[in-house]
């Protein structure tokens, strides 16, 4: 596991995380402790899916509580955008901004059921 890129989101929900991940994009359930924890794997990204209930959900010292959303995201490339924001789309998924094009390719940002952004993004034809 050593080689695998490992990324915590914490959600309101594992159980509805673990459907939205593996029923839209392909990942696959590596762990179900809902509601407390999940874990899903795609390629070499393994996304650590942490409840309210999870050791990774408890106050700090502080008093600051981990909650979801924010602008981290992890990042997934796609080889047709807009194919495959209409097919989200059509799956009832919700979308944080319009698809955007730039220098080094096309992006748009996901949002999973609890507000965790992913990226989608299409890179721009090589030269």
């Amino acid at each position: 596991m050593e080689d695998m890129v490992h990324v915590r989101y914490m959600v309101s929900d594992v159980s509805k995380a673990l459907a939205f991940y593996t029923g839209h994009l392909g990942f696959t359930v590596e762990s179900d402790y809902a509601p407390a924890f999940g874990s899903v794997q795609r390629g070499k990204l393994r996304l650590l899916l942490a409840g309210p209930q999870s050791s990774a959900g408890r106050p700090m010292p502080d008093g600051a509580v981990p909650g979801p959303g924010g602008w981290n995201r992890i990042h997934l490339i796609v080889p047709d955008l807009a194919a495959e924001v209409a097919r989200l789309k059509g799956e009832g998924c919700a979308f944080r901004n319009d698809m955007i094009t730039g220098p080094g390719g096309s992006q748009v940002l996901l949002l999973d059921p609890s507000g965790n952004v992913i990226e989608l993004f299409q890179p721009a034809a090589q030269r």
